[in-house]
């Protein structure tokens, strides 16, 4: 377990570990559960409509379906068009990208160190048949409906990983991406004018420990309003319904 790379060979790889790849440029990754054999189950947004918000952005965000290149996977065919729990290979799941492995119940040094979020947490993992459980029974069941800000890749393998859930209507989700961005931003909105003032050096530490301390502490391993709920509750609280072949639940499709 490195501070510089979470970066794994898939030879390397156990069913239960959360997984992801890096997409556009390192901008963001794309997150799942390995499953053994070579699958992972993962949360994704059809192609083109990552964000849901009609905008431009749907194209540049593009992390979570398996782009289809023409030659199609033998054990996936074309998922481009999927959205909700699916199942795919770990060639389709990277899409080209790099492997990497997302670590558990690091120290609050290592989770400092590690600048970027969306690589580790300070909660601890469950065991391996809670996990697989969790990431089976949402495949068939689905994760409510995809959002990017509050119920995403991440958030899913997180949940897989831990049964933790956010308990209150404010919540950002448990995506540790969202939750780097919001404190780099909350970061350079406090920092006062007079910080202008000082001298580089001292503005970057003044920005870098506020970054630091929003970040550990939207952490779901440190959060107060994290619960951990049964995976079968949460799908008949959520009104979940069972997936079509599609990829949408019943109760999607019904609405």
């Amino acid at each position: 377990m490195g501070v510089l790379s979470n970066m794994i060979d898939e030879k390397e790889l156990k069913p239960g570990d959360h997984i992801y790849s890096w997409r556009t440029a390192y901008l963001y990754a794309h997150h799942g559960i390995y499953v053994g054999d070579g699958m992972v189950i993962h949360y994704t947004r059809a192609a083109g409509q990552e964000t849901g918000t009609g905008t431009f952005l749907d194209r540049l965000l593009f992390s979570s379906s398996p782009s289809n290149t023409g030659n199609l996977c033998e054990r996936c065919g074309d998922q481009s068009e999927l959205h909700g729990v699916i199942r795919s290979c770990v060639n389709c799941f990277l899409d080209g990208g790099h492997l990497y492995l997302f670590h558990y119940a690091v120290s609050p040094a290592f989770f400092v160190a590690k600048a970027r979020g969306g690589t580790c947490t300070l909660a601890a993992s469950d065991a391996q048949d809670a996990v697989l459980h969790r990431a089976n029974y949402l495949l068939n069941n689905g994760f409510g409906t995809y959002n990017i800000f509050n119920n995403n890749c991440e958030d899913f393998a997180i949940y897989c990983k831990t049964g933790l859930l956010i308990k209150t209507s404010f919540s950002g989700g448990r995506s540790g991406q969202l939750s780097s961005f919001a404190a780099g931003f909350g970061a350079l909105a406090s920092s006062h004018l007079r910080f202008l003032a000082m001298n580089p050096a001292g503005l970057a530490l003044v920005v870098s420990s506020m970054y630091s301390v929003g970040r550990y502490l939207s952490d779901i391993g440190v959060r107060g309003d994290a619960f951990k709920i049964p995976v079968e509750r949460l799908v008949t609280q959520s009104g979940v319904g069972r997936q079509t072949e599609e990829g949408t639940t019943e109760a999607e499709t019904q609405q």
